[in-house]
Formats: structure tokens, C-alpha cells, sequence
């Protein structure tokens, strides 16, 4: 028998009963797969080596991988799938273990320039006074005080200001409009500020956004970072496929062509009124962006560069943007020694301008469809129109990243595997090779949760599926007496089933407080919806993860269907046409994991805690019809199963409270 190492033995006592967690975390008890999962971290950390870890809600997997980093990983970045969650480990957790193991560990956030205010930007903005609403001119007079007691600049301190209030555009910085060195305020700069302090401490917490962003445009302080990180740490790292397929990818937009204009012609008749008619340089470039929008009818539209067809206006619109884009760029080239402002607006335009030749270039046709890594498609929103390469596999692109210096790679979510398979995930990440562990959740599913599957409902692609879905939910929401979120995943079945379930509580005289997704902000729903204690929240994919209401509170789970990517995506349907070309079945490689690693994200919502009880219920008659079913509900945790009704209502009138 190998003797355990000093390591382990550390790990043992600090995750002990009586160890330094115990001391410093009210409440805490002692959880095998925590202590497993931490030794097996620690053992990657000081063997350079790459780990994806699985561990079921309640592991306590924050603590198992903060311990280790923090006792050993040396310079560790950890990456985390939301600011929320960013501002929690930096605020929350990681003082707590640092306090817990008395380390002199020191710690940075660094974030995306857009969440710091920029001096440059509030002061043009305080002397151009162009706001349109009372609310800007209010938010602006709060952003202004903020500035001279922030010492971060960071505008999640500043609460007073929605995060989604349009002035934030007004006093933030873009990779384009920074000035950089050549800035007036660049000493103060409280982008430059965080990064340097990112250089300098031992453990810096981003989010997979701006480690990706940072990967692709190296704007964002991570690229400095990486060389001197011995240890890098991916929480909810399910996430991350998504947000790397964004990041390599390449997107122009109509609305980024329109900016452009605005700023051209403000700079132009403020700093060379005399040099060109700004007028007539932006007008056509304006037109042909809209015109090029108006190519495409209906509201919402996504398609491959190959199903346009080839008679559409959408390819000599698109040419003539070009065109015109190449004019502006020759008035800008003309003016700009005239002002920094304007060469800068040059050199934006001429990146754009670079973008859009390249988009849809000769040498990146194969049969109109991009070249053989990349997918080119269209997506029309109400007002603009974005143009999108998106590579059809990240896995060769972030197996280049990972390479050179030998360092420590951790993978953790409670969602990797698929039946304690994590093929999907690994061949999506270039991970193959690579050491995979799952650890199983210490609550006692059995006895906490049921499955409820209900009969008799129509087929998903029924034009009345979601009335369906009501009719059968409206017995189980009173049976639980509210404490509901209803997950479904379409914008469209959320407004049809909060018409439906306003109608019913009127009409059954049900005092449940209804709160749908749009009506408020995330965070502000989630504080209603715990405050009530009995309500109903309706949510669609922004609910299904990150979200942790604990106790009675929320008591059921109803998710409408199985969340399936809609089948008409550009993105999926060409990686499918790949898969299929090399002998692989799309559906089953592909469609089926990905919908099993969001349904349990879903069903993550239920059972937080060791005293919660509940029923996860899922509509769709598919998890039981189909062959494929069987293979969903066995990568669910274990709950207790059944079709009845009324064994539902029993475990509610047997509930404990």
C-alpha cells in the first residue's frame, strides 16, 4: 500500500472536522468528494498536469480547487463563467480560504474595459452633454460623484446605475477608442490599473469571456498574464465551448458601421469642419449598412452564406458597402493628422473595412459554404444585420493555446460528463488524452427528489404544446403552493405560459406571485422570488444555470422540453455535415450530449442544499417515448421516478414542513 503523501495529509486535516475550513465556515461538515476532488487537484497542480472534474451539486467544488491553488498553485488565473460569479469568488470565497489557511495570497479582479469608467470618455461626455433622457443626465451626475471615491473604477460598485443603463457606453472605452499611451488620463486609467495589479498578484479571477477575448484580440491583460501562470483553473467550465466558439470566430455588424458614422461625422465637424464634406462621406455608407439589413424581410433570421439565394440583393448590397466603406476611408485617410480622434476613427474603419473583404473572400469559398474550418452565416435582428465565421471545432485552436510552458490545467463543472462519459466534452476541447475524474453529489437524491414524467402529453412540435405543458403543471404548482420555476427554452413559450398562468391564478383565485423573465433583471427576479417564498418564476436559458435558490422557496422544477438546439442553426447543422462525413451519427455524437449537459444543468436548479426536497418535472414525452431516453434520465441524479399524479401531491401533504 503506497503511504498517503504530506499532501494528502494536509488536505485531510484541512478539510477535516475540526480542520481550518471547520473554524472559519459556519456550518460546515465534512464531505468526502470534496477532500477526493481537492487531493486530486493538488496532485495535477504540482505535476503540471491537465484535470476535468466533475462534481455533483453540493460537492463543495469552489473550496476543492481554492485550497490547493492557494496552499500551491503558484501564479493561478481562475476563470469563472459570469462577472456575478467572478465578483463572488473575488469577494466571498477566496477571502474566506485565505483567512481559513492564513496565506499572504494576493488577489486581483480583472474584468473587460467595458465594466471600468474611463476618464477620457465621462469627461467628453460631461462637456458634450448630449443626453437625450432625464434618467441619462441622473445616472451621469452618480457616475461623476462615483469617480472621486472609486479606487477600482469598476462600475458593479456603483449600484445606483443599472449595469444595462445606456450611459455606460457614453463613459467606457472600446479596444477602438481607447487612446492608449497617447492618453491625457493615462496614469490614472483604471483598465491599466487592474491589469497591473493582475501582473503583480498571485492569484488573478477573470471570466471566460475576456480569457477568450483576450486569446483572440489580445486586449484584455490575460495574454500578459498566461506566460507567468503556473496554474490555471476553468470553473463552470461547460460553458466554455460556447464562449471560445464566439471568441475565435469573427463577427461585423450593420450597428458597428453605423457607430462608426456617428463618430465620424462628430469628430470630423468638431476638429476639421473645413477639411470634407462629413456629411456626404458618412451618408452612403450609412445607406448601404441599413440597405444591406433591408436585404433580408422578416424580423429574426439566421442562414448559411449558401442557402442566400444566389438571386438575393444581399451580395451586390454587400458589395456596395464595401464599396462605399473604401470612399470613407479615403476622406479619413485625407484628415487624419488633423486629430488623434479622427485617425483613430481611420483606423476603425479600415479594420472593418479589412473584415468584410475577408469575410466572404474568394480564397474562403469552398462550394459558398467558408472554408473547411470555418461556417459563414448571416443572422438579421430587428435593426441590423451581424455577418459571422465561426470555426467549426475550438478544439485545435485551444490545444495551440495550451501549449509551451508546462503548467497546471483544471476543467470544473457539475456538468462534463454525460453517464460519466466525457467524450463530448473532451473531443470539443482538444482534451482527449487528458486525465477526467467524477465525484457524485452528497445529497441523497432518492430521498430529497422525484422525477415526475407526465402522461399523455402531446408531441413538442404540437402547435398547443405549451397550453399542454400548463395544463399539466397547474396541478403540481398547487400541490407545492407556488415555489416554481417553469424552465422552458423558447422566448416564446415563456410569454405564452405566463398569458396561460395570469388567466389561471385569476380564474382559480391562486394568490402565487408570477415573475417572468424580461420584466426585470436577473438578479432583481431571483431576490422577488425568494423574498415571497411562494411564487412562480418563468425563465428560459438564462435561468437554467448560475442560479441558487436555496430552501422552500423553490420546491419544483418544471422544464417544458428536452432543450435540443434548434436544428435549423447554421453552426450546428455544418458541424453535423462534418460529423456525418467521417461515419458519425450527429444526433447521437453530438445534439443528444449537448442537450443532456443543459437538462442537468436545469435540474441543478432543484435540490441546493442538504435539507431541500422537491420534484423535478419534465414534459416532454421524448425522455420516455423515445430510445434515447432511457440514456437522459441515467445521467440525472438518482431520483425516484414516476408518471402519477397523485403520488406527487403525496410527497407535498408529506412534506416535512
Amino acid at each position: 500500500m503506497i503511504a498517503p503523501s504530506a499532501q494528502d495529509t494536509q488536505i485531510d486535516r484541512i478539510f477535516g472536522e475540526a480542520g481550518a475550513l471547520g473554524h472559519a465556515v459556519g456550518g460546515y461538515r465534512p464531505r468526502q468528494s470534496q477532500t477526493e476532488m481537492a487531493k486530486a487537484i493538488a496532485q495535477a497542480i504540482s505535476d503540471q498536469k491537465t484535470l476535468i472534474a466533475e462534481a455533483g451539486t453540493g460537492t463543495g467544488k469552489t473550496f476543492a480547487y481554492l485550497v490547493p491553488a492557494l496552499l500551491w498553485g503558484g501564479k493561478v488565473i481562475v476563470s469563472t463563467g459570469t462577472k456575478n460569479l467572478q465578483d463572488q469568488l473575488f469577494l466571498r470565497d477566496i477571502p474566506t480560504v485565505r483567512k481559513a489557511l492564513n496565506v499572504p495570497v494576493s488577489v486581483a479582479l480583472l474584468k473587460g474595459r467595458a465594466n471600468y469608467v474611463c476618464h477620457f470618455h465621462l469627461e467628453r461626455t460631461l462637456q458634450n452633454g448630449r443626453l437625450t433622457s432625464r434618467d441619462d443626465v441622473g445616472h451621469l451626475r452618480e457616475i461623476s460623484r462615483f469617480m472621486k471615491t472609486t479606487a477600482s473604477g469598476d462600475k458593479a460598485e456603483l449600484s445606483k446605475v443599472p449595469e444595462t443603463a445606456l450611459i455606460w457606453n457614453l463613459v467606457t472605452s472600446t479596444r477602438d477608442t481607447c487612446m492608449g499611451a497617447e492618453c491625457q488620463f493615462y496614469q490614472d486609467c483604471f483598465v491599466m490599473k487592474a491589469r497591473k495589479e493582475a501582473q503583480q498578484a498571485d492569484v488573478v479571477v477573470v471570466n471566460h469571456h475576456l480569457f477568450f477575448a483576450d486569446v483572440a484580440l489580445k486586449d484584455t491583460g490575460v495574454a500578459e498574464l498566461l506566460p507567468s501562470a503556473n496554474t490555471v483553473i476553468f470553473d463552470e467550465a461547460h460553458q466554455l465551448p460556447d464562449t471560445a466558439t464566439l471568441f475565435f470566430g469573427d463577427t461585423v455588424s450593420t450597428s458597428q458601421l453605423l457607430e462608426l458614422c456617428r463618430d465620424v461625422l462628430a469628430e470630423g465637424l468638431s476638429h476639421a469642419r473645413d477639411g470634407a464634406d462629413w456629411a456626404k462621406a458618412v451618408t452612403p455608407v450609412e445607406r448601404a449598412a441599413r440597405d444591406l439589413r433591408l436585404t433580408f424581410p422578416q424580423d429574426i433570421v439566421r442562414l448559411a452564406v449558401n442557402q442566400i439565394a444566389p438571386s438575393s440583393t444581399f451580395f451586390p448590397a454587400f458589395e456596395t458597402l464595401k464599396v462605399e466603406l473604401k470612399g470613407m476611408v479615403a476622406v479619413l485617410a485625407g484628415q487624419a493628422e488633423r486629430a488623434e480622434t479622427i485617425e483613430q476613427c481611420r483606423a476603425r474603419a479600415v479594420e472593418i473595412s479589412g473584415r468584410l473583404e475577408s469575410w466572404n473572400s474568394k480564397s474562403d469559398k469552398q462550394d459558398g459554404k467558408g472554408d473547411a474550418e470555418h461556417v459563414l452565416w448571416v443572422e438579421a435582428f430587428s435593426s441590423s444585420l451581424q455577418l459571422h465565421r465561426t470555426p467549426l471545432s475550438i478544439a485545435p485552436i485551444f490545444s495551440k493555446q495550451r501549449e509551451g510552458s508546462p503548467r497546471a490545467w483544471i476543467f470544473t463543472s457539475a456538468t462534463l460528463a454525460v453517464k460519466n462519459d466525457f467524450s463530448h466534452y473532451t473531443s470539443q476541447m482538444g482534451l482527449q488524452d487528458e486525465s477526467a475524474r467524477s465525484w457524485p453529489s452528497p445529497f441523497e437524491y432518492d430521498r430529497q427528489g422525484l422525477l415526475y414524467v407526465p402522461e399523455n402529453l402531446p408531441q413538442p412540435n404540437s402547435l398547443d404544446y405549451t397550453d399542454a405543458v400548463i395544463d399539466a403543471a397547474l396541478p403540481v404548482i398547487e400541490a407545492a403552493q407556488g415555489r416554481t420555476f417553469l424552465l422552458c427554452t423558447t422566448l416564446r413559450a415563456v410569454n405564452r405560459a405566463a398569458e396561460r398562468l395570469r388567466e389561471e391564478f385569476e380564474k382559480r383565485k391562486l394568490s402565487y406571485p408570477l415573475f417572468v423573465q424580461g420584466e426585470a433583471g436577473r438578479t432583481e427576479l431571483l431576490e422577488r422570488f425568494r423574498a415571497a417564498g411562494n411564487a412562480v418564476l418563468i425563465g428560459s436559458q438564462s435561468f437554467w444555470e448560475g442560479v441558487d435558490v436555496r430552501g422552500e422557496a423553490l420546491s419544483v422544477v418544471i422544464i417544458d422540453k428536452l432543450p435540443f438546439s434548434p436544428p435549423d442553426d447554421p453552426v450546428l447543422a455544418a458541424r453535423i455535415s462534418v460529423m456525418e462525413k467521417q461515419g458519425l451519427n450527429g444526433f447521437m455524437h453530438h445534439q443528444l450530449p449537448e442537450a443532456i449537459i443543459n437538462l442537468k444543468q436545469g435540474a441543478g436548479r432543484l435540490i441546493r442544499d442538504e435539507t431541500d426536497r422537491g420534484v423535478l418535472m419534465i414534459c416532454d414525452p421524448r425522455l420516455i417515448s423515445k430510445g434515447y431516453g432511457k440514456r437522459i434520465w441515467q445521467s440525472l441524479p438518482p431520483f425516484k421516478r414516476t408518471r402519477d399524479l397523485n403520488i406527487v401531491r403525496e410527497f407535498f401533504a408529506n412534506s416535512p414542513s
